[in-house]
């Protein structure tokens, strides 16, 4: 096996040494989703694991309910190996429908509820979806409207599961309470069949990255188990914590840290549907929550929010900030917030999840000055083109090698092999520096993107949109900052050739009509008579995020 191989089973990716050793440390388990649920609900089938606003499920409901959902995906026409695609707000159904496909030996395909038409189109088609599972309605968007209308598209799309709706279930449709198979727990197991091995594949989920189409990250559940492992370790984490989860679950973060993370150690995990920093530091105080895993812009909204007359964070322990570098005046004056809690910074990706992070054991400093250094198991290098390691302090490509990275990229083996050094290790595309001890600081990106809120938004796919307007005639996609986000998008236009120059609003009515989503809108335009090029044509668009930079003061 050579580390640069196309990867399509764990032993593509990982040697057996590497296996053996993932194994020895603990980041690795043999034990399957619904054994970890089983284990949990022996103990403490009464103890609530997942609530929302409205409902909740206990770890004894959550075994019994992936049973039977489970019977109710083979019913369905799911075997082993077809991918199940999940479009869900932070509802507990989300945990039942992962758990279940799990049993059921299939893989889950999350798409974030911000995706919309033909990016939940790309997903369904790209991952060859059988069943898709989506709300009928959230937040005033008709979802199952949407599956409704890109379905002719998805020619391998059999099933769409409606949860919470009202709306009877039309032609090929399921009601999710018709999901759930009625009748004897033993023989709905038998007629499961045997449980799956957690080095099988488990997850495809799609990232931005440099060109328009998002790919897929190919997980096992050990891959992702490990993430939440480390996590737990660096946090000291019981059965005692409740786990706070504004984070979408359907993106890495929120799947990680609050289903995952949780369940590893027995306790609690409370998701909000929808971010809103004064319902959430309510229901923080309601439900004693202790722990927290954001984007860096979560924890900044709260701080504008927060009413010490009125808000009560004391319960939390650690809120763990991801998506880009934590100022040091909001570490400061979060720590006073959180009433001795302490914040930390996180560096990670879908491929491999966590790449670093600052522990409990670091000193609060390290949270200012960097995103945290590789944790036990695992190893970061700062590398140069070619994949050498460059001295500490230069910049360079991040890159990971450890347990918790992807099997590759879901049928795209090119682009897999591409991410790899010579000697293993995975390039992140994201720039950094690594200090003497280790500690890695993110300083840029390689990668044609922007991050907002956490939220990777691929530039190209603005561009493109952005082309079609008759009053564009060149145009390029840079980040902003913004404080409270991290990044904006921000256009730089060249009026077409004898043309007006296009307004925002105009653009933006073209962007709509594309149906972009609103979270991937630009929010302001530069219009100017030509763009910075290199020698070889290419558009210089650090300066471009320079001059933004400098007209926002």
């Amino acid at each position: 096996m050579t580390s640069t191989a196309p990867a399509t089973t764990l032993r593509d990716r990982y040697s057996d040494d590497q296996i053996a050793s993932f194994y020895e440390s603990g980041y690795w388990s043999t034990d399957s989703l619904y054994e970890l649920i089983r284990t949990s609900a022996a103990s403490r089938p009464d103890k609530v694991f997942v609530f929302d606003s409205t409902t909740a499920v206990t770890y004894a409901g959550l075994q019994e309910s992936a049973v039977r959902v489970a019977a109710g995906l083979r019913r369905a026409g799911v075997a082993p190996g077809d991918r199940v695609a999940v479009q869900l707000p932070n509802w507990t159904e989300f945990v039942v429908i992962a758990a279940a496909i799990a049993r059921a030996g299939a893989v889950i395909v999350p798409i974030m509820p911000i995706y919309r038409d033909k990016d939940v189109a790309y997903v369904l088609a790209h991952s060859g979806a059988k069943v898709a599972v989506t709300a009928e309605e959230f937040k005033g968007f008709g979802y199952l409207e949407m599956f409704r209308q890109i379905r002719p598209a998805c020619e391998g799309l059999e099933t769409v599961v409606i949860t919470r709706g009202a709306t009877a279930p039309g032609a090929g449709e399921i009601a999710w309470a018709d999901l759930e198979i009625a009748g004897d727990i033993a023989e709905l197991e038998s007629e499961i069949g045997p449980d799956t091995h957690p080095d099988e594949p488990f997850l495809v989920v799609y990232t931005s990255g440099t060109t328009a189409r998002p790919k897929g990250c190919h997980h096992t559940l050990n891959t992702i188990r490990s993430s939440a492992a480390a996590i737990a370790r660096s946090l000291d984490y019981t059965e005692d914590d409740v786990q706070f989860g504004p984070s979408p679950i359907t993106h890495s973060t929120g799947l990680v840290t609050s289903v995952l993370l949780p369940l590893l150690s027995g306790a609690s995990s409370h998701l909000m549907e929808a971010w809103e920093p004064v319902e959430g530091m309510r229901r923080i105080k309601e439900h004693g929550c202790t722990v927290s895993v954001t984007a860096t812009a979560f924890l900044q909204m709260m701080m504008a929010a927060y009413d010490p007359a009125r808000d009560d964070l004391s319960s939390v322990r650690y809120w763990v900030c991801a998506g880009a570098p934590i100022p040091g005046s909001v570490v400061e004056k979060a720590g006073q917030m959180l009433s001795g809690g302490r914040v930390l910074s996180l560096y990670g990706r879908s491929e491999n999840f966590l790449t670093t992070m600052c522990t409990s054991t670091d000193a609060p400093s390290r949270s200012v000055s960097s995103d945290g250094s590789a944790l036990h198991g695992a190893e970061v290098r700062v590398v140069g083109p070619e994949g050498e390691e460059v001295p500490r302090g230069e910049e360079g490509d991040i890159a990971y090698r450890g347990p918790s990275h992807m099997i590759g990229y879901y049928l795209d083996p090119v682009e897999t092999v591409a991410l790899f050094t010579p000697d293993g290790f995975s390039r992140s595309g994201d720039l950094g520096r690594m200090d003497a001890d280790g500690f890695v600081r993110v300083t840029g990106r390689l990668k044609d993107i922007v991050i907002r809120g956490g939220m990777n938004i691929s530039a190209r796919e603005i561009e493109d949109l952005v082309l079609a307007h008759p009053a564009v005639g060149t145009v390029a996609v840079v980040g902003m900052p913004d404080e409270r986000l991290g990044e904006k998008v921000c256009l730089y236009v060249v009026p077409a050739a004898g043309a007006e120059p296009p307004t925002l609003e105009s653009i933006l009515d073209g962007l709509r009509a594309a149906k972009l989503p609103t979270a991937k809108l630009p929010e302001r335009l530069e219009v100017v008579d030509v763009l910075p090029m290199t020698a070889t044509g290419k558009i210089q668009k650090h300066l471009l995020r320079e001059d933004i930079a400098r007209k926002l003061g």
